[in-house]
């Protein structure tokens, strides 16, 4: 992953540990009011507090695991992981940008795609020129490289 996207899940697990404390309370609060069996509040308490520890426990996993890759400290003339590459669209003429980057930090909206994405596979090993088609869920698709930059 990148350095960005490393710092996104370190954020969002920083999150989570502070809300640990208020679902505690919450669920004193609501085993105060009684019969836990028809109590939604405490049910709906415990149940996230579920879901909070098993996303807890995803993130320290995945920083476990990562190798983070700065794109900033990579050249070359090729497409791998970090990659931003320009590409043109052979059937209707039009540009696009894409950085390709881990599956946790993807998002098409900001022209950022998975590693793992058909696009990015295709992409991977290629140079500046060189033509790549693609299946893609809305059909096939035939890109040419523009250029290839790592920031």
């Amino acid at each position: 992953m990148t350095p960005a996207g490393a710092q996104k899940l370190r954020e969002e697990l920083h999150r989570l540990k502070e809300e640990r404390p208020k679902i505690s309370r919450e669920i004193g609060i609501a085993r105060e009011h009684g019969d836990l069996s028809e109590n939604a509040e405490y049910h709906a308490a415990k149940e996230r507090q579920g879901l909070v520890e098993a996303r807890l426990k995803d993130i320290e996993d995945k920083l476990a695991r990562a190798e983070v890759i700065d794109p900033t400290k990579l050249s070359g003339d090729r497409v791998r992981f970090g990659a931003t590459v320009t590409l043109t669209n052979l059937d209707n003429e039009e540009e696009s940008k894409y950085q390709i980057v881990g599956a946790d930090e993807a998002d098409i909206n900001q022209g950022l795609i998975s590693v793992s994405a058909p696009l990015a596979r295709a992409l991977i090993g290629k140079s500046i020129g060189d033509e790549v088609v693609v299946q893609l869920p809305a059909g096939t698709r035939r890109y040419e490289i523009g250029d290839i930059t790592f920031k």
